[in-house]
């Protein structure tokens, strides 16, 4: 175990089922702790939806497991800090003009998908925490996926290791999760939507029931995607958006 600036542990496992998984298992340990979960090989990594997230050895999973000391409406704006925090600690390493962010919570490199991100809810002992699940595809990109995808190697002289990747994502996540404490969703919303791509622009957003086309307008006070779509503006909580 190693222990960031932060105060947060850091722990890396050869090989796991999955990182969000481990994260449960210690929750119900009662370890309230920030506590990173950094898997060099995992087994059975998903992402939203089930989905399955696949990994070589080199590319980053991990999942940061804290208690929010939050409201439960305002949790899901915590994704936005987490992509924040990704894609500043990615500045490192790439061109901040080839990184953007696609709602609700993936980090492009130069329109292809290079990061994702899943917040979870945990019940532990010592009380509910927050489980925020990471992946970046440091050296490779999958192929069987329905949006184009992108390798961190491929645009920096030098990538990170992901532990090096853990302690700079953990650095810039608490930094915005400070200000987002003090003063609210307002300035991160509006720091995600300057890194936004497709932004007033029309996207197509894929739901479960149906697929809408319109214009991104921005993010409403909770994070929910506001699409004029026609004559009618629609706020969606959640769907796969499509440039």
């Amino acid at each position: 175990m190693v222990w960031l600036p932060s105060g947060a542990s850091l722990d890396i496992f050869e090989t796991l089922d999955s990182t969000s998984l481990e994260a449960r298992r210690h929750a119900a340990l009662g370890e309230p702790g920030a506590r990173w979960f950094i898997a060099l090989r995992q087994t059975a990594g998903y992402g939203r939806q089930g989905r399955a997230w696949s990994q070589a050895v080199g590319d980053f999973s991990g999942t940061l497991s804290f208690k929010p000391e939050a409201a439960a409406n305002a949790l899901g704006q915590i994704s936005f800090i987490a992509a924040l925090a990704v894609a500043s600690a990615l500045d490192e390493y790439v061109d901040p003009d080839k990184l953007s962010l696609k709602w609700p919570n993936d980090i492009l490199i130069e329109g292809a998908k290079v990061a994702g991100i899943l917040l979870e809810h945990i019940d532990g002992d010592s009380g509910a925490l927050l489980a925020v699940g990471i992946g970046v595809n440091i050296v490779s990109a999958p192929t069987d996926v329905a949006y184009p995808t992108a390798r961190l190697v491929d645009h920096t002289e030098k990538a990170p290791s992901p532990a090096d990747l853990a302690a700079r994502i953990d650095h810039h996540f608490w930094t915005y999760m400070k200000d987002w404490r003090a003063n609210g969703f307002a300035n991160i919303r509006q720091l995600w939507l300057t890194r936004a791509r497709g932004l007033g622009e029309t996207i197509t957003v894929r739901l479960p029931n149906e697929t809408l086309s319109g214009v991104f307008e921005g993010l409403n006070e909770s994070g929910a995607l506001i699409l004029q779509s026609g004559a009618e503006k629609r706020i969606i909580s959640a769907g796969d958006v499509f440039f």
